[in-house]
C-alpha cells in the first residue's frame, strides 16, 4: 500500500521534502577576534579593514541566504506540476521504464469486471495515467484526458487510467463522480504503480504500437502538453 502526501510539486522527492524549509539564523561575527587590541583598532579605524570587514559579512550573510534558498528549493521539489508525492512498496524486481524501451506489461480489472492487459492492446497506442481518488491534480486534469482520449481515439489512442492504494469500489465511486469516460481499474497494493517506478501522481507514461515507451511525463499535463504528445505518440 502506498504512503501520500497530498501537495502540489514540477521535479522531487525524498522522504523529507515535506518539511518546510526553516530559516537560518547567523551568530554574530567578529572578523577580528583573532588580531592583537592594537592591530583591531587600527583595522577598525581605517577604511582599508571598514571595507574588509564589510566584505566578510556580506559573504557570511550570503552563504546564510544561500542555505535557506537550497532548504526552499528542496520543499519546493515537491510542490509543483500539480502532482501529489507518493512511495511505493519498493519490491519491484523489473528495470523502471526507460524511453526507447519495451514497456513492462501488466494486467488490471477495471471497475466494471473487464480485464485488460497492456500486451492485448497491441497494435494501439497507449497512454497510460496513473492517479487515485484522493489526489486533486489527478482530479483537475481528467476533464482534459477525457477531451484528448475522445480527440485521438479514431487515430488508435487507448488511454488506460490506474488508480493506487484504492479498490475498485472506490475507484467506481471516483469514475461516476467525476464523468471519467475512459477504462480505469484499481492497483491496490501499488504493484503496477511499483513496476513502473511512480514517485508522483499524476503520472503519465505514453506507449507506441509496438510496446515501446515514447514518453514519461510527471504531474498534471495540460490540453496543449497532451496534444502535442500524443500527435508525436501517433507518429511515431
Amino acid at each position: 500500500m502506498s504512503d501520500h502526501v497530498d501537495e502540489s510539486f514540477d521535479e522531487f522527492l525524498d522522504d523529507d521534502v515535506d518539511e518546510p524549509a526553516r530559516p537560518v539564523r547567523l551568530a554574530p561575527v567578529d572578523v577580528l577576534s583573532d588580531a592583537p587590541a592594537g592591530a583591531r583598532e587600527r583595522i577598525r579605524s581605517s577604511k582599508l579593514g571598514t571595507l574588509v570587514v564589510l566584505l566578510i559579512t556580506a559573504a557570511v550573510v550570503a552563504g546564510g541566504v544561500w542555505l535557506v534558498n537550497q532548504g526552499n528549493a528542496k520543499n519546493a521539489a515537491a510542490q509543483t506540476a500539480g502532482g501529489t508525492v507518493v512511495k511505493m512498496p519498493g519490491i519491484s524486481k523489473v528495470a523502471p521504464p526507460e524511453v526507447g524501451k519495451p514497456a513492462q506489461d501488466f494486467t488490471i480489472t477495471t471497475y466494471d469486471g473487464k480485464s485488460v492487459s497492456l500486451s492485448g492492446l497491441k497494435g494501439k497506442a497507449v497512454w497510460v495515467t496513473f492517479g487515485a481518488s484522493w489526489c486533486s491534480g489527478c482530479q483537475a486534469e481528467v476533464p482534459d484526458i477525457n477531451a484528448a482520449a475522445k480527440a485521438f481515439e479514431s487515430k488508435g489512442v487507448v488511454v488506460l487510467g490506474v488508480n493506487i492504494s484504492e479498490d475498485n469500489a472506490a475507484v467506481k465511486a471516483y469514475a461516476q463522480r467525476i464523468g471519467l469516460m475512459y477504462p480505469i481499474g484499481a492497483d491496490p497494493e501499488s504493484a503496477i504503480a511499483d513496476d513502473y517506478a511512480v514517485s508522483a501522481i499524476p503520472s503519465h507514461f505514453f506507449i507506441d504500437a509496438n510496446g515501446v515507451v515514447r514518453d514519461i511525463r510527471l504531474g498534471a499535463l495540460s490540453p496543449s502538453m497532451m496534444e502535442s504528445i500524443l500527435n508525436k505518440l501517433v507518429a511515431s
